[in-house]
Formats: structure tokens, sequence, C-alpha cells
């Protein structure tokens, strides 16, 4: 059998990946319907999840790396890049890539957050514990260049028992001291039937903004004005007070991964699906096209009529149907391939549902500490790191 290196987009197909909004059009659906790179997405069944033993190679193809290849058939097309959620596509790379890209924004990009709590004063009616566990749960920001001056903390091990010492490079702390009290106007306040604690009381909520940072050494160099250490919401709330309730505690915040603990992790979801494909293998005419379109959310499927042109072609379907609307396919980037038209019984043998296998639509929501694509940016320097690191330990292995 032949080999035949599967060929590059075209220009006509550069220029139809627009930012904002990628998709295909229907006659390159067709086209992509009978690729290997199509996953079928059936009533029951999901078919043609893997063929070989290798992934992204195929009987007939030849598959041999080629960096210029990769070039010509790699993209990335954002979607929205909004500072704390971002959705952009990958297409031309294997799953194990797409996926190792997810897994390191969870759990390998280092951020700050509050590791030790030290209480002083607790008189609120949250528990010790739970208050420290809320503020674990604070996300924290301040300067970018400050954040990656500051050193990763490692918790104490038989091998290393002292662990990350507490240095300004390697520690920020943070401090709340507050208390409840009466309002000065509270007697007049009760006389006209006031009911509401925030008004009664001063200090009956405790916020996050309530968290003062304590600068400590070289820090000064790094978080000062705009770039100080701060909440990234200053509206959480942490606890509720009341007259002669008091908390005053130091917290101390350290730089590691989310895979030590959840609370480290800088992205809320950061989750891929694969790029819904729709083809309409049989015409879709009158009633029966827009029953198809509710089956998908709006935006998916349009109506359109059938020209004159497409009722006189010979073996179209259209013919003698000139002016009745017809479902065509729109914007599949929308479809939630929900199944949902293959459970009609008028449509079956007419469409066909598939997902196209090398195109990863990301979507990573910031926890707030970085933005979403700086995120995706720093997973693509860890990745890196670790094929170098693989790469020497080759490179000595071979020695």
């Amino acid at each position: 059998m032949s080999s035949k290196r599967r060929k590059p987009p075209t220009q006509e197909d550069l220029d139809a990946r627009k930012v904002g909004r990628f998709f295909y059009s229907s006659e390159q659906f067709q086209n992509l319907a009978k690729d290997s790179k199509i996953v079928g997405v059936n009533s029951e069944t999901v078919t043609n999840i893997t063929s070989t033993d290798f992934p992204g190679h195929y009987p007939g193809e030849d598959h041999e790396w080629d960096l210029e290849a990769f070039k010509n058939n790699f993209q990335v097309v954002f979607h929205k890049n909004d500072p704390f959620n971002a959705s952009f596509s990958l297409i031309g790379i294997d799953a194990s890539v797409a996926n190792a890209f997810r897994r390191i924004l969870i759990a390998e990009i280092p951020t700050l957050a509050t590791e030790h709590v030290y209480i002083h004063n607790n008189t609120s009616i949250v528990q010790d514990e739970v208050l420290a566990h809320r503020l674990g749960l604070v996300p924290f920001t301040g300067s970018r260049e400050g954040l990656r001056w500051l050193r990763r903390y490692y918790k104490p091990t038989e091998d290393d028992p002292e662990g990350t010492p507490i240095q300004d490079n390697t520690t920020i702390v943070v401090e709340l001291n507050i208390e409840c009290d009466f309002a000065d106007d509270y007697n007049e306040k009760i006389k006209r039937g006031e009911d509401d604690s925030q008004v009664l009381y001063k200090n009956a909520h405790v916020y996050a903004r309530d968290l003062k940072y304590v600068v400590k050494g070289r820090q000064t160099e790094f978080f000062e004005g705009e770039n100080v250490i701060r909440p990234v919401n200053p509206d959480i709330l942490l606890a509720k007070l009341r007259p002669g309730q008091a908390i005053h505690l130091e917290a101390h915040c350290v730089k590691s991964i989310g895979e030590d603990h959840a609370k480290f992790s800088p992205v809320a979801p950061a989750s891929y699906r694969l790029l819904p494909t729709i083809t309409i293998t049989k015409p879709i005419l009158g009633n029966d096209a827009k029953k198809f379109a509710r089956c998908f959310p709006k935006g998916v499927i349009g109506l359109e009529e059938v020209t004159e042109e497409e009722a006189t072609r010979k073996n179209s379907g259209y013919e003698g149907h000139a002016g009745e609307r017809k479902a065509v396919v729109k914007n599949t980037f929308k479809d939630t391939v929900s199944r949902e038209c293959l459970r009609h019984p008028e449509f079956e043998g007419k469409v066909k549902l598939g997902r196209v296998r090398d195109h990863f639509i990301f979507m990573v929501e910031s926890t707030g500490q970085f933005e979403s694509d700086e995120l995706f940016l720093e997973s693509v320097k860890v990745l890196k790191q670790k094929c170098l690191t693989m790469q020497r330990a080759l490179t000595n292995v071979m020695r």
C-alpha cells in the first residue's frame, strides 16, 4: 500500500479560522467525515475512538515526524480572551499533549495561598479550624514580578525535616485584627425599627478586604502601591460578628502547586472538548427542518430556502422542492452533542454526528492571581521544562 502525507491546510482554510469564532463549512465537514480524524457519535455508542497502537497514526499515511509539517498544521485560535476567562482552540495536536496542558494548568503552576494561620483571639461563632480553612481558599494577587520572585514552599519531610524556612522571599504575611461594636446612634436606629445588622453594628461582617498585608524585608521592592498583596475578590465573606466579638490572627501565605493542595490551583475549571461535527447526508425539509433545528442549541442549525438551481439538479434530493425551507449546518462550535436528533425516527439515516479528533476547544477560568491566557503560557513553560529534564536524563543514560 502506498503512503501519502496528509496535506497541510491551504490559505483558504487558514482564512476561515477567524479569531473569536472558529468553524468549518458544510463542504469541509463532508470531507472531514471521510477522514480518520473524526470520532463517530451514535445514539448509544462512540466509534473510531482509536485505530492503532500509536496515537494519530493511520494505515496508508506517512506520519514520520516533520517539524515543518507540524508548524503548517498546528494552530492556536482564540475565541474569547477576558482577563479571567479564556476560550481557545488547539488544532493539530494529539490528545496526550492537550491533556498534559490541562493537567499542568490544574496542578503544576505555582501560586500563592494561605498555609499557616496563627490565631491570637477568636471569639466569633466560627471555629478556629473553619476560619483557617476559609482563609486558605481566598485567592491573593499582587505584582507578577514579585510573585515570580518568591521561592516555592516545600513541606518538611523525613529527608528535609526543616522544610522551606520562613523568609521574606518565601512567606507573605497578612493580618486580620477586627472587633465588632455598636453603631454610634444604635439606640436611635433601634427606635426606628432598624434590623439590619450591618447598620446597627460596626464590623458586623468580616470580609477578605479586612486582611491587611504586612510587608517584610525585600518585599518592598515588589509589593507596593497598586502591586501590593491583596485578595482577588475583596467581598468574600469570612465571618459574622456581634458586639463584643473579635478576631485577631496572622496568616502566612506561601507559594506551591495544586498537586500539593487544591487551594494552590490557579484555575477554577480548566477543561477541553473536541470540536463537534454535523453532517447532513440527506435533505431535511419543511417542518422536519424546523424540528431538526430545535434539536440543537440556537445558532447551530439554520434554515434556508431551496434554490432553483438545487431543485433542478439531478439527484440532489431537492427536486421539486424549490422555495421550501431546508436545514443547513451553520456553526457546530456551539453544539453540545446532546444527540437529541438521533432520538427521532424521521432523521434516521439523514445525519451523522462526530467530533474532530485533533481539534481541542479549551476553557480556562483563572481564580485571579494570573490572567487566563498567561496561565496557558505558563503551562507551556512547565511542559517544556519537563521535556528538557527528560532529555537530560536520556543523555545521561546513553553515556
